[in-house]
Parts: structure tokens; sequence; C-alpha cells
């Protein structure tokens, strides 16, 4: 009978590993690690363009620094302690919209990986990694994956946010994870939209908090 009884347990004990997605597989905890050395790393619009601004572009928040994204990394910073990390590529994007989803989707559609001007000395001192991008067109801007291709994130806590307009975060998670399988990334994705990030402080001071992060009072 307790034979019988402690196989009964087992069975059910497996099967709710299985269920819980316990193969091992780029698991997503909601509260993941909060202790280590931090990088918030982002790639912004505003400091990846030519510059060759239009009357209309100038008015653009996306264009202006700090632009969305970089808004939202200089919160984090100020909230916890970290270093920050710009991905900027050696060949500016246009700041022309229409030319810039032009080249965007070429990108895209070629499989381009656009080299970078900025490099991180030493991504095996960072335990947790912040990481900030627009919904560049419906996915993640593809320096991103010469980023990872660059530093090895295997089996760092990810943290992911992102700036959007109509189109919300899109394929960008599912690409992210694709990217990075040996990557732990919350699933806790912190998204707003491009015209609140720059009035983004206390928001995302309440997603550090419920991460589970101590925010300074200094």
């Amino acid at each position: 009978m307790r034979r019988t009884f402690l196989l009964f347990v087992t069975i059910v004990l497996s099967a709710t590993y299985m269920f819980a997605g316990g193969s091992g597989e780029n698991i997503q905890p909601s509260r993941g690690r909060t202790e280590g050395k931090i990088l918030v790393a982002y790639f912004s619009w505003a400091e990846n363009n030519d510059g060759a601004f239009t009357a209309d572009a100038v008015s653009t928040s996306s264009l202006n620094r700090p632009g969305n994204v970089e808004d939202l990394a200089l919160f984090i910073t100020s909230m916890i302690e970290s270093d920050i990390f710009s991905i900027q590529v050696e060949n500016p994007y246009p700041a022309n919209w229409d030319d810039c989803l032009e080249r965007a989707n070429n990108e895209r559609r070629n499989g381009e990986h656009p080299a970078l001007s900025t490099h991180i000395p030493d991504i095996d001192e960072y335990d947790i990694v912040f990481l900030g991008y627009p919904n560049w067109w419906y996915g993640i801007p593809m320096a991103l994956y010469t980023f990872f291709e660059e530093n090895d994130l295997s089996g760092k806590q990810i943290y992911l946010f992102c700036s959007h307009g109509t189109g919300g975060l899109a394929r960008s998670v599912d690409q992210i994870e694709e990217a990075l399988p040996e990557s732990i990334i919350s699933e806790n994705v912190f998204d707003i939209n491009e015209h609140q990030a720059h009035g983004g402080f206390s928001v995302i001071r309440n997603w550090l908090e419920e991460l589970g992060f101590q925010i300074r009072q200094d």
C-alpha cells in the first residue's frame, strides 16, 4: 500500500513539473533574479539616426534625445544600481520615417544584422540584463541580433522593456525568446505607448517593485 502511494505521488509530481514548464527550456518566471550586477542595454532610434530631420521629424519624440527607450532606460538606472549601455549601429538609420521603414524591412527580409559602433568590454561581469527596444515595425530592431551575437547572454536573467505605437509588443518578445534560448527571460515585460514614455517614471518604478527590486532612496 505504501509503495503504491509513493508511486502515485511520484507520478503526480512528475506531471506537475512537466506541465509547469519543467523541461528546462527558457523558463520564464514572473519574478526572477534580482541580486547581482545589472546592465541596462537599450536601442533607441534617437541615437541611431542620421540627423537629417524634416520639420515633421523634429517634433517626433522617437527622434529627439532622450528618445522614448532611452528615457525608460534612464528611469531604471536612476532607481536601481546598474550600468547603462546604448546599442548603436555604425551606419545610422534615416531620420525620415518612410526611408527608415524601407531599410528596416530590407534588413529583416534579408536577415541582415547591422554592425555596431558600441561594444561592451565584458558581458560576463553582469548577472542581470534589462533590454530595451522600440517596436521596430512589428518586431525588434535587427541591431539587437548583432548585440546577441557579440554578447553571450546564456544563463543571465533578462528583463524586457519596450516603447511602441499602436502595434503593442507585436512579435518582439517571441523573437527575443527564439534568439536567446539559454537565457532566463521574465514573462513580466514592461511596455508603454510611445506618447506616454517620457512621463513613465512612476509606472517604471511600479514595474521594478513588482519584479522585486529594491528602489534606491537617494
